[in-house]
């Protein structure tokens, strides 16, 4: 296995590293490497467009159509007229 030496790292950064370690139960090295390991896992992870992170929270949900919405593209929208 590779080793990794960190210098000059900040008190405060240091204090808060150990504080979580100690939750949860953990040496601090222990913790710095399940850090890294997540951080780096989420960065493999593809990341999805909107669309598709909006249809994956709503899918499944009992919303279901006939048929497709169709896009509205090249229509012309008309501003109604209130004055008359």
């Amino acid at each position: 296995m590779a080793q990794l030496l960190v210098r000059n790292v900040d008190d405060r950064l240091k204090a808060k590293l150990q504080r979580r370690a100690k939750r949860n139960g953990r040496s601090m090295e222990a913790e710095v490497r399940e850090i890294l390991g997540t951080i780096l896992r989420e960065e493999e992870t593809p990341k999805r467009k909107l669309g598709s992170e909006i249809v994956a929270l709503f899918s499944g949900q009992g919303v279901y159509l006939d048929e497709p919405i169709q896009e509205i593209r090249g229509m012309r929208m008309e501003i109604p007229d209130f004055e008359s």
